[in-house]
């Protein structure tokens, strides 16, 4: 199958150069996100990776009213829009309502449909109609061939530029399973598939600044996995403090371990891409 090729920017996702989403789970105070910007632009220059710069102006999922959820739209949009101006980076975050996208894609590249909302139609309809990329997080309550219906939403929306995200699936209670065929199955849609590394390790149920509340252990593993099975594209939430984030303190990356992180999927992207290319000339 021939993949699409969606334009982010310069960041080509689909094709060849395995790239990054990455940033805070959550805006937090600027110097917090103009730090970890300033790190992940090194980071992405001495690795050649490509990068896409995310980060929440809203989380509406918190399991508490106490939880931080964020600056909110208009604030949150303003550091994202320095961010851009400051080191150049296309810019992805999430929204949750219809009436939040046409100021979001004023600002935004990328437009994310979160993965309890992707079966939301006006949510949909609303990001198509923006123009900007869409991002839609694999629900973990669908079976991924089923990814399909709300990328087609968009489709006949008038929006094919479309990116779809495996975050892991509910397995039992409180518990993310990370199954290999979802990459399959999200690869013969043709559209651009990334592996949300981080979210995939979160222990729903527990507070994301409890240690309980993510699995780092396991983050080499299946980050493999992924990148094995013919992900275009890593999303690492990254932090310059995890332990002390505001949101998924659990599950963050520091960014002062993203590049040793990412130096082996890179590798590992390239072989794939080799073996695929082989296997096509050889058909």
């Amino acid at each position: 199958m021939v993949k699409k090729i969606v334009h982010v920017g310069e960041v080509a996702c689909g094709a060849d150069p395995l790239f990054l989403i990455s940033g805070p789970c959550v805006i937090e105070d600027e110097s917090v996100m103009m730090r970890t910007a300033e790190k992940l632009k090194e980071v992405s220059e001495r690795l050649r990776l490509p990068l896409i710069f995310k980060s929440s102006f809203q989380k509406d999922n918190r399991s508490s009213l106490n939880y931080y959820r964020g600056p909110g739209l208009e604030e949150g949009l303003k550091v994202l829009a320095r961010i851009k101006q400051t080191f150049g980076f296309p810019l992805l975050s999430d929204v949750h309502y219809p009436s939040q996208v046409a100021a979001a894609a004023e600002v935004l590249d990328v437009i994310q449909i979160p993965a309890y909302l992707c079966m939301q139609t006006d949510l949909m309809v609303a990001a198509a109609g923006s123009g900007r990329v869409i991002n839609i997080k694999h629900g973990q309550f669908l079976a991924p061939d089923n990814m399909k219906n709300p990328a087609q939403k968009a489709v006949e929306s008038g929006n094919d530029q479309i990116i779809l995200t495996e975050r892991g699936f509910t397995f039992g209670y409180n518990d993310l399973v990370v199954d290999p065929r979802a990459f399959y199955f999200l690869n013969q849609t043709g559209f651009p598939v990334v592996f949300d590394i981080t979210h995939a390790i979160r222990k729903y149920g527990i507070p994301s600044a409890d240690p309980k509340g993510g699995n780092r252990p396991v983050m080499p593993t299946i980050a493999r996995a992924g990148v094995a099975a013919g992900v275009d594209g890593i999303f690492l939430e990254a932090h310059p403090d995890p332990t002390n984030a505001l949101c998924d303190a659990a599950s963050q990356l520091s960014m002062y371990d993203l590049e040793e992180f990412v130096k082996p999927l890179i590798e590992l992207h390239e072989i794939e891409v080799r073996y695929r290319k082989s296997e096509t000339m050889s058909s």
